[in-house]
């Protein structure tokens, strides 16, 4: 995956602060050529280093309050059936493999505390998971962001602590 680079982040720090701006209105606000935005944008929008929209949508603007994380150990030899799976049941809105004392990490949104547990119940039915825990989330302490990174990267730094304060 090709890396970002101090006008690539620029780019993106100004369209995160509104997503409607146009290519001509980017290259005025950031003094570059339209064509070096145009460009830019396109080797953005072909590659993955943009995520889906989709992630920008709260889950209680879809009626899902609740977030929780469940932690699972798995079968090793089973993980691309769990992972196939755990991608089948909607309310499972990301999984990462993990290392430690537990195999995966899922976190799911649920509408109360009924539809948790029935969808904990759902994680605890796939082939291959063999023990979960369930952690409710009380409070989005730090929201899901990539702002600080860029505007380190923006300025020609090493993101570190101190300099995306």
């Amino acid at each position: 995956m090709p890396e970002l680079d101090s006008t690539d982040a620029r780019i993106l720090l100004a369209l995160r602060e509104n997503a409607r701006l146009s290519g001509v209105e980017l290259a005025q606000r950031l003094g570059l050529s339209r064509n070096t935005v145009q460009s830019r944008l396109a080797r953005l929008e072909s590659s993955d280093l943009l995520g889906p929209v989709d992630r920008r949508v709260h889950h209680r603007a879809l009626g899902y309050p609740l977030t929780a994380f469940v932690t699972a150990r798995a079968d090793q030899h089973r993980l691309a059936s769990i992972e196939h799976d755990l991608a089948a049941i909607p309310q499972v809105v990301e999984v990462h493999g993990i290392a430690g004392k537990d195999d995966v990490i899922i976190r799911v949104v649920a509408r109360d505390a009924d539809d948790l547990y029935r969808i904990a119940g759902l994680i605890l039915t796939v082939p291959g998971i063999e023990r979960t825990e369930v952690s409710l989330s009380v409070r989005e302490m730090v929201p899901y962001r990539t702002a600080p990174l860029l505007r380190a990267i923006a300025n020609g730094r090493t993101p570190t602590a101190e300099t995306t304060r």
